[in-house]
């Protein structure tokens, strides 16, 4: 066995929902020799499986050359032949509004059932709509090439990175704008959707749906996902960034995540009816060449 390492150390937690959490003289098994105070508090978190974390204090640390003792985690049962639809997709209508002061979809007729009987057999009619809208409409998918030029558009994302994924729900607390590394860190995101719950889609199509307050993931909690090998993130606000005027236009979500090719879903609607994790999410659009953005019919399929 090679050289295995632990720390020990004094943790001072805070939660965001009030309270805190005082350890002396805690050890943890490490993966290396060195380790900064950021990332021991992020692993301090997820081996306690600690929620709604605001901050974590590390004092007194020291590192302890000795074999590990193993993490704490329980299996999730994704097996069963009986299950449920869950959709997560808002309805695309006509003239709806999606992001405040862009272009709804126009949804006409182009061909009626009417004017079709002339081209069949009698008794034989058939209806061919149309719509007319930007890629940016309703639930929708995002691809790497919606931030980067010449990276993958709609063709060029495999269906192992939209369809019949694990996914895992982080439930983030009301008032909360910001979800940060700490709040991300008890959960297991590795080759899984992860799905920010915020409950800001109750404000869709409204004019507070794009408030400067809406909740959004910070550029240092995206790295920390695409760190820890997340396939897919989506979020039920109206932006995975900062939309404030104070965010200055910077996008440092949409860069770090679809730079790793990872991609996002904006927009999703219902997370509450998901349980915390032992669900499939699939949210897949058409192979429409140069485009890097497209609305997708989401859905989760959970177990019993």
């Amino acid at each position: 066995m090679g050289e295995q390492w632990r720390a020990q150390f004094d943790a001072e937690v805070s939660f965001a929902n009030g309270g805190g959490l005082r350890t002396e003289g805690f050890r943890l098994d490490i993966p290396g020799r060195e380790i900064t105070d950021g990332d021991l508090a992020a692993l301090f978190v997820r081996h306690l499986g600690l929620l709604m974390v605001a901050d974590v204090r590390i004092r007194a640390k020291t590192i302890i050359e000795e074999p590990h003792k193993g993490g704490r985690g329980v299996a999730v049962d994704e097996s069963g032949a009986d299950r449920r639809l869950v959709e997560l997709s808002h309805v695309i209508s006509d003239g709806m509004t999606t992001l405040p002061g862009w272009p709804g979809p126009r949804i006409t007729d182009w061909l009626t059932f009417a004017a079709s009987r002339e081209r069949y057999a009698p008794g034989t009619e058939f209806h061919v709509a149309r719509i007319d809208m930007i890629a940016n409409t309703g639930t929708y998918l995002d691809t790497p090439a919606h931030r980067w030029a010449g990276r993958d558009d709609l063709t060029g994302v495999s269906l192992d990175r939209l369809a019949d994924l694990p996914g895992v729900v982080v439930r983030v607390p009301a008032g909360i704008r910001a979800v940060d590394r700490l709040m991300l860190a008890p959960y297991e995101v590795a080759g899984r959707a992860v799905l920010l719950h915020t409950g800001w889609d109750t404000h869709f199509g409204t004019e507070r749906y794009g408030a400067p307050e809406a909740p959004y993931l910070t550029g240092d909690a995206a790295q920390a996902l695409v760190d820890a090998g997340a396939t897919l993130v989506g979020i039920d606000s109206i932006n995975i960034d900062d939309m404030s005027p104070a965010a200055d236009g910077v996008r440092p979500a949409h860069s770090t995540l679809l730079a790793a090719g990872i991609p996002i879903v904006e927009h999703l609607t219902g997370l509450d009816a998901l349980p915390p994790s032992g669900f499939r999410f699939t949210a897949a659009p058409p192979m429409v060449a140069g485009m890097g953005t497209f609305p997708v019919r989401a859905f989760a399929t959970v177990n019993p």
